[in-house]
């Protein structure tokens, strides 16, 4: 799969997830195959203001060969500087989220917000265009629940100058509820020339696999799928993964943030991403209320160490 001459390693790209899309869960789902991988959403306000939070979701590793940085923002000036930043050089994308569904967020003209009002998505990619970098657009198949305007919406930024775009097969108000929209994705694949990458619903190989031949589209986009399961990139690319269980990758994930951050971050970043690691496992909710007891970061790896929950080696499917 290409992106504006970038050549990906593969078609299956980890998503930015707010919260989750951490350099630790990042840097393990590009060891395990995925060709791209997402920054959680950084605001463009705080990219311009110097905001010490938006720096800490910056942080990179050599294991993601091609990386995205994902922004968002609702006054094309403004996105144009945050795009134009220092900070921002080392990544190859820029991604523009509209798709966002957060009350917060949406409230404030963002995210999902944008699908109301296209002639200003369209000004805000010809603005984050002039940072000279491949602009990708992230968005949702509409705004009302029983509203569909992604296919209009998609040829708007086609023409704006996207280079690709990811959709994502539910409306704003939906939020996660109900099934994806394939069958609306494969109508805004054969509506656009750019790189569609599908995105809703993708929880195993075999979800990969459907939802590539139901849209036609380009490349696929895991989130939920991904949270205490990278390994999930490697059932789909077939490239192998260093770690076997999932002790072995919590360890990892654990190593990898903590080149970057304060043990009471880690310590407190990790907590949730365990609850996704032993989540469904025979003994699993013993080990969450285990590990949000942790006061340290060291009792935090003591229990993952300690734990025999995670010596369960991931799902093959």
């Amino acid at each position: 799969m290409r992106i504006d001459g970038i050549e990906l390693k593969s078609d299956v790209v980890f998503a930015p997830i707010a919260g989750y899309s951490d350099v630790g869960l990042r840097s393990l789902c590009a060891r395990a195959g995925a060709g791209l991988t997402y920054t959680e959403m950084v605001s463009a306000k705080g990219l311009m203001y110097g905001n010490e939070h938006t720096e800490d979701l910056l942080h990179t590793t050599a294991d993601e060969e091609i990386t995205a940085v994902q922004i968002f923002g609702s006054e094309p000036e403004i996105m144009a500087k945050a795009a134009e930043s220092g900070e921002l050089e080392k990544f190859d994308i820029i991604d523009i989220n509209m798709g966002c569904p957060v009350r917060k967020i949406v409230s404030n003209g963002e995210g999902s917000a944008l699908l109301k009002d296209p002639a200003l998505a369209a000004r805000i990619v010809g603005e984050v265009r002039r940072a000279g970098k491949p602009v990708t657009v992230k968005f949702r198949i509409g705004f009302e629940k029983n509203s569909r305007t992604g296919v209009d919406f998609a040829r708007i930024m086609q023409d704006a100058g996207a280079a690709a775009i990811t959709v994502h097969g539910r409306t704003r108000e939906q939020f996660y509820e109900g099934k994806a929209d394939w069958d609306y994705i494969a109508e805004v694949v054969r509506a656009v020339q750019i790189p569609v990458i599908a995105n809703g619903d993708v929880f195993t190989a075999t979800d990969y696999r459907e939802i590539k031949e139901h849209t036609g589209a380009a490349g696929v986009m895991i989130a939920r799928g991904a949270l205490g399961d990278p390994h999930i990139f490697s059932r789909i690319t077939g490239t192998p993964f260093p770690f076997w269980t999932r002790k072995e990758t919590v360890l990892e994930h654990i190593r990898v943030l903590s080149g970057f951050h304060s043990e009471v971050y880690v310590c407190n970043n990790m907590k949730k991403h365990i609850a996704y690691y032993c989540k469904g496992l025979r003994g699993g909710k013993q080990l969450k209320l285990d590990a949000f007891a942790a006061k340290s970061l060291k009792d935090l790896i003591d229990t993952v160490s300690g734990s025999e929950v995670l010596d369960a080696p991931f799902a093959e499917n």
